[in-house]
């Protein structure tokens, strides 16, 4: 309706009070650095993000986590868009209420998903994703007061001339609505 003149845009150019800006690590992947960052936020009391690009990569990534954290006490559920009819939204909702620490997931949850207990998230093999969809996943943390994490891991041997210009805007565009003009 904007469009047509019937209505006027708005642009909200503040953040909520108290929010900080979500600081954004790019590095290449590595299991020390995804232990050390699921450890943090779990010591703080919050949930984890872990993404990754395609549907076939969860098993192996739910595998790793497990490894990492041989005593089970980190509960992982996953979201995909191959999922059962509602299954996707159960697991998400489930994960919401508090019921696992990291809810493993491919870009679904890239929209429409705000739950302020998680503030980190892990993006396996960043390189393959595009800009937006990068800006998108790091917009799900830090929606509270407490400091959010966006870990970018790459594999530098996948890494293009254009996936690094995105990984490095992602690192350089950090502050509160940047990106935006």
């Amino acid at each position: 309706m904007s469009l047509s003149g019937i209505r006027d845009t708005s642009t909200i150019r503040s953040p909520p009070p108290m929010r900080k800006p979500t600081l954004s690590i790019v590095q290449e992947y590595n299991e020390d650095v995804v232990k050390h960052a699921i450890e943090l936020e779990l010591q703080r009391g919050g949930q984890c993000y872990y993404v990754v690009p395609r549907i076939a990569q969860l098993d192996e990534a739910e595998a790793m986590i497990s490894k990492l954290f041989p005593d089970g006490d980190v509960r992982v559920i996953q979201a995909h868009g191959r999922m059962a009819r509602g299954a996707a939204e159960e697991n998400v909702a489930s994960f919401a209420e508090g019921n696992y620490d990291i809810l493993l997931a491919t870009t679904v949850i890239e929209n429409g998903v705000d739950i302020p207990s998680v503030n980190t998230i892990l993006i396996q093999n960043a390189q393959a994703f595009g800009m937006s969809t990068l800006y998108q996943l790091r917009g799900r943390v830090g929606r509270s007061s407490l400091q959010g994490f966006a870990y970018f891991l790459h594999k530098e041997e996948a890494i293009t001339e254009q996936s690094a210009m995105r990984l490095q805007a992602m690192a350089d565009l950090h502050e509160l609505g940047s990106g935006f003009d």
